[in-house]
């Protein structure tokens, strides 16, 4: 499990946390989409206990800052998807999307290709980010 592996880089983990990890998506929406996840394997919030809500959202903080900081985007989505039909990649292992939104972020690859044009390496980026959470 990527949670309790020593290899972050490998696995693309930016930031640990007592409760929760953040990680690079690694088929993101947008450059810098990152996942919050809690260690516990679990599939719906209500399985949360109270350390891990704030442990979840101070993390959620933390990470929209370090993006902010790095990237400087015009905002952000940030969401869970709860079960296949909604769109989990991994349905019994609850996650925190933060997508970095830019003005105009959409152009004509999407919507005639149903391709993505991400201008940043995953590597490049991990370098980034974690370079500024050492600062």
């Amino acid at each position: 499990m990527v949670s309790k592996e020593k290899t972050d880089k490998k696995n693309l983990v930016i930031f640990r946390s007592r409760h929760v990890f953040s990680i690079l998506n690694k088929f993101p929406y947008n450059n810098g989409h990152l996942m919050v996840c809690p260690y516990r394997h679990i599939k719906d919030p209500g399985q949360l206990n109270a350390d891990e809500i704030l442990d979840l959202f101070a993390v959620l903080n933390k990470m929209r800052l370090l993006l902010k900081r790095a990237l400087s985007p015009d905002g952000f989505n940030i969401g869970m998807n709860i079960g296949r039909v909604a769109g989990a990649g991994i349905p019994n292992h609850l996650h925190l999307h933060i997508v970095p939104r830019w003005k105009e972020d959409t152009n004509f690859m999407p919507a005639l290709f149903s391709t993505k044009v991400i201008s940043q390496s995953l590597e490049e980026l991990y370098d980034n980010l974690r370079e500024r959470i050492r600062e």
